[in-house]
């Protein structure tokens, strides 16, 4: 398919390519542009993490050479107006107003577009003190300027509405691209383990917006009821908190911290259920990975992603957050009686990189403000 004949040149702006989902969606987007036929510059503040290495060949990276967002800002302005790219998509606040600002400076035609990736409320509620409070509501008060502002969900969309006082119909819901043909490929490609011994997976960084010791203390349940296995996938500073608690409550022996695993899918696929503990998300990557596997799951109500992504629990059980008695349940309901693998699947692919792609290149296309 080919991009809108008013795009010649897109790019992405963010502060580095650590490991992260908005990361990972930039570098999933930038690939989906670049085989449209979109010349696709990726912009850091600093050319540094992992991801670096997954970029597609023909995404050209930009160096601003900067150790933090905010003073990237005279490069960021000299490369707008030097190579006037006809949309810049920006990931995470900061890069978002320093992207507005640039454009502002540089007089480029540019036009900006936003991401928010984050339940505006409940960061709003993490951040300490009353001024950094007061700040941060009046940087998100200045997202009407962009000429677009994305969010990664409904949820999200309407907590920005509600934070920043944008009218919600003026907040664009784009799904980030998980499902992605590398993705697809991989999935043909791994063998499954054997399905049936009880086997339950979480996946994360290990702190607590995650909330492990839910899935431990519900793990706890389950295992008083019937055989199981718990896997947690991932690394983080609770995770000498979280081995501790497995000793505490007697279920050492069948939790594995696994650490950091960059194929998570055989696992999955092997896996009986998949569950999600987080207090907070924006949109939980690894609940659509896993159903992308076809493995059921199970996830906290949180704010925000879960709910729209089961559809209200058509696709797998929600429980309310920090409920470890009802996630216990769940998992052992859902161990007794799963559902349709192939309706999983079906489900997992509405948030693919094709329809990410067609969304941010209408977004692109269109007149903008700047």
């Amino acid at each position: 398919m080919t991009p809108p004949t008013n795009i010649g040149r897109v790019a992405f702006f963010l502060p580095s390519l650590r490991g992260g989902g908005a990361e990972r969606s930039a570098v999933n987007l930038a690939a989906g542009f670049a085989a449209r036929g979109v010349v696709v510059d990726m912009v850091l503040a600093r050319a540094a993490g992992p991801y670096l290495q997954n970029l597609h060949p023909d995404v050209r990276v930009v160096d601003l050479g900067a150790p933090r967002v905010v003073y990237s800002l005279p490069r960021l302005s000299r490369y707008l107006r030097n190579q006037r790219p006809d949309a810049m998509v920006c990931f995470m606040d900061h890069a978002n107003l320093v992207a507005l600002a640039a454009r502002w400076l540089s007089g480029a035609p540019t036009r900006v577009i936003g991401t928010v990736h984050h339940n505006k409320t409940v960061q709003r509620e993490q951040f300490r003190g009353v001024k950094v409070r007061a700040v941060t509501r009046m940087a998100w008060r200045a997202y009407p300027r962009l000429d677009a502002v994305v969010a990664v969900s409904h949820g999200v969309a309407e907590s920005l509405a509600r934070e920043s006082g944008m009218p919600l119909e003026d907040i664009h819901t784009i799904y980030n691209p998980i499902v992605t043909p590398g993705l697809e490929a991989r999935l043909r490609a791994a063998a499954p383990g054997a399905r049936g011994g009880g086997l339950v997976v979480g996946m994360g960084r290990l702190d607590a917006p995650k909330d492990f010791e839910t899935l431990i203390r519900a793990f706890v349940a389950v295992r008083a009821r019937r055989p199981a296995r718990l896997l947690i996938l991932g690394d983080g500073p609770g995770r000498p908190r979280l081995q501790a608690l497995a000793n505490q409550t007697g279920v050492a022996d069948d939790v594995t911290f696994a650490g950091f695993v960059d194929d998570p899918y055989t696992t999955l696929l092997g896996a009986d259920v998949f569950v999600l503990s987080s207090r907070s998300e924006g949109l939980p990557t690894a609940l659509i990975e896993a159903m992308a596997c076809g493995c059921p799951v199970v996830s906290t109500n949180c704010p925000s992603g879960p709910e729209e992504i089961l559809e209200g629990g058509r696709h797998g059980r929600l429980v309310p957050v920090g409920d470890a008695a009802a996630l216990a349940d769940a998992i052992v309901e859902t161990m007794e009686s799963p559902p349709d693998r192939d309706m999983l699947r079906r489900r997992a692919g509405d948030f693919s990189l094709e329809k990410s792609v067609d969304a941010y290149l209408a977004l692109c296309a269109a007149p903008g403000k700047g």
